[in-house]
């Protein structure tokens, strides 16, 4: 299903708020529904869930006692339980001290649960973040498919002034001359790069039980396989399937080639010719300096204009096994966790600029440009939004639920919870550094190159 047709009928910026709190609204109520859950499992009484915040646009009662709504001000949520002090007015209080004499009533209430119940309700929310994510990574690979081993030609593409004699179906065993590896291996990238850079390559393939060698493009063209939400060439109206001939008038055809052009750009304004639809399109565009992740650890700054390279033919594919799938839903969320931990520290460190934290304004620019290139791109976001959602929230900062897993840890202990002075002076801090942060973040959305 693709999104794009939809964003003019919305309008950008009424699109833009719809995407995000649809995004948004999933990842609260998965989150939400984590702690109820869990809460619920645990024996304690949840009074409300709430979807936003705000006057009640919607109201039922289920048979556990519990309202679910949905507020005017979808941009969160929450889950009210028994004798939750954070939500607690007078009727509350009250309704503790009646419970205080009614040792089964207070054990219904998040005050009064033991110990381990309080700690996986709170921790149930962040780990259900992170079950979403694995559940979608995992999902889109059984949908989509792994690479087929041996390399194997699948959907072709057109490269304009190239000679196409590729067939889908086609086992690609050499390339000029050079067997192809695994593409399970390692090594496979460092082929692809070591390929001779030339319009044509000789390709020996396998077609109808016989081998033979066949003309066709580079391996890896300036085919756009995918753009980067907010980066240079999604600012300039690149496409996917877009393939870029030029340069400042200098004629290209190979990824290498446009990389190099960009890098050595130093900022300055890039001219292109596009290929869009056997039509040639004229772009300018300035690429932005952005600060990368690294194989072997750390972060480089480099000129980019934020496009995925796309090869001469799209690679067939062939269903992965059920524990592949798992592996490989369980391996992206950890890629991400790892990714934002690490990207937080440098940030913090000083090592790259704080202007990679992003605030509310560009994740929802973020999530509508996601929308746009696909249902799949902005489900994928999803999932990466709820992996980070999650790590956030497991942050040891007061008023987050990492916060609360640390008080309970003080209380496991020291045998006691901390006093509620504490408690007060401590969430006030927190709910400061949160606000401070969010501040801070937004900052960024609107003064960061």
């Amino acid at each position: 299903m693709d999104l794009v047709g939809l964003i003019p009928a919305a309008g950008g910026f009424v699109w833009t708020i719809i995407v995000f709190v649809i995004a948004l609204s999933i990842i609260v109520a998965i989150h939400e529904y984590g702690h109820y859950i869990v809460g619920r499992w645990s024996g304690i009484k949840a009074d409300v869930f709430s979807i936003g915040f705000g006057p009640v646009v919607w109201s039922r009662y289920d048979k556990h006692g519990t309202r679910w709504q949905i507020a005017a001000l979808p941009f969160g949520g929450f889950v009210k339980f028994a004798g939750d002090a954070n939500a607690a007015s007078g009727k509350d209080e009250a309704a503790m001290a009646e419970a205080a004499a009614d040792p089964e009533a207070m054990r219904s209430t998040m005050h009064g649960a033991p110990l381990w119940a309080r700690a996986a309700t709170v921790a149930a929310g962040p780990v259900f973040n992170f079950i979403l994510s694995f559940l979608i990574f995992g999902s889109v690979l059984l949908f989509s498919g792994v690479t087929r081993d041996p390399l194997t030609v699948g959907q072709l593409w057109s490269i304009p002034e190239a000679t196409q004699q590729l067939e889908t179906g086609d086992v690609i065993l050499k390339i000029e001359g050079e067997d192809v590896p695994s593409v399970r291996e390692t090594g496979f990238s460092d082929f692809i790069a070591s390929l001779p850079v030339q319009r044509q390559l000789t390709y020996t393939i396998e077609r109808d039980g016989a081998m033979r060698d066949v003309e066709g493009p580079y391996f890896m063209p300036t085919r756009i396989q995918a753009i980067t939400p907010q980066s240079a060439a999604f600012d300039a109206g690149l496409r996917r399937n877009d393939v870029i001939t030029a340069v400042d008038g200098e004629p290209i055809f190979a990824f290498s080639q446009l990389k190099s052009a960009v890098e050595g750009s130093n900022g300055a304004p890039l001219a292109l010719s596009v290929w869009r639809d056997g039509e040639n399109v004229a772009l300018d565009l300035t690429a932005k300096r952005v600060d990368e992740p690294q194989p072997e650890g750390g972060f480089a700054t480099q000129w980019r204009i934020g496009i995925v390279a796309g090869n001469a033919f799209e690679p067939a594919t062939s269903a992965p096994g059920f524990g592949e799938a798992i592996t490989g839903g369980l391996a992206q969320t950890w890629r991400i966790i790892d990714g934002s931990i690490s990207g937080l520290t440098h940030i913090i460190t000083g090592a790259i600029s704080s202007c990679n934290l992003t605030g509310p304004i560009g994740i929802a620019q973020t999530s509508s440009a996601m929308a746009s290139q696909g249902a799949e791109s902005f489900i994928w976001f999803i999932a990466v939004l709820s992996t980070a959602v999650g790590l956030l929230n497991l942050f040891p900062i007061p008023a987050l639920d990492g916060g609360h897993l640390v008080f309970y840890a003080y209380e496991a202990v020291a045998g006691r919870p901390p006093s509620d002075r504490a408690l007060r002076v401590l969430m006030a801090g927190g709910l400061a550094l949160v606000l401070s942060l969010m501040v801070f973040a937004l900052g960024n959305d609107l003064f960061c190159p």
